[in-house]
């Protein structure tokens, strides 16, 4: 089986509920434990092997390009794609294929502003087993109220449940923002402004193509503030 070797880290928003910190850096470039919270990401993938980094920038783009560069000096080679308008977290792929960017094979597909520690590997052996044109990571949390919550038949996903009302989620298992995807999906990703988690995914579902894979490592949503600090005080490295 050949192994992951590109990952996408969507790295454009704005990080609105994080200000005033993202009013002069992007969320990407927050420093946790003497690192920006991308450089944690990026120490995930080198732990599988992967090297090729494509990040997809728009807010304050050129602080993420001037740190980052080429990613020789952190032991990768890093490429971009600019986001002129937010393009949400499936138009920069739809961006990557007009540009004749787009991996030829399966590749990961992340958020590149929260903190995860997940085997990709068995991650990858789950996604080849099932045949699947995406599996989600998905990490579990005590309170699902607040996140889009999955429904599952063993590991294949039926649907997100979003927000559900405390007692009648369907699991604690959420979407941890973490994707490996195979690249026949952007076929249906629409030009400009569109998202995994409402254009794809649930058409994916329908289609018995979705599967989620629970992991149990750590995972950080740095949503706000307060989650920030949180992770700042928890997080324990790759």
């Amino acid at each position: 089986m050949k192994k992951i070797e590109t990952a996408v880290l969507l790295c454009g928003g704005k990080g609105t509920r994080l200000r005033p910190v993202t009013y002069e850096i992007p969320k990407s470039l927050v420093p946790i434990q003497g690192k920006t919270l991308l450089e944690h990401l990026l120490d995930l993938l080198k732990k599988y092997g992967i090297k090729n980094v494509i990040l997809s920038v728009g807010y304050l783009k050129d602080n993420i390009k001037q740190h980052f560069g080429d990613g020789s000096r952190f032991g990768i080679n890093i490429t971009y794609v600019e986001e002129d308008t937010p393009l949400g977290t499936a138009g920069p792929l739809g961006l990557l294929k007009t540009l004749n960017m787009l991996p030829n094979r399966a590749f990961i597909t992340s958020n590149g502003d929260e903190l995860k520690d997940i085997n990709i590997t068995e991650m990858y052996k789950l996604h080849k087993a099932k045949n699947a044109l995406a599996t989600i990571a998905l990490t579990r949390v005590e309170d699902p109220s607040q996140y889009g919550v999955a429904r599952l038949e063993g590991n294949r996903i039926l649907e997100f449940v979003e927000k559900p009302k405390k007692g009648e989620a369907p699991s604690n298992l959420i979407n941890s923002g973490f994707y490996i995807l195979e690249p026949s999906i952007v076929d249906i990703v629409h030009n400009g402004f569109a998202m995994l988690e409402k254009d794809v995914f649930p058409l994916l579902a329908r289609q018995g193509k979705l599967f989620g894979f629970s992991f149990k490592g750590q995972w950080f949503d740095i949503g706000n503030p307060e989650r920030l600090e949180k992770a700042r005080r928890e997080w324990k490295g790759i």
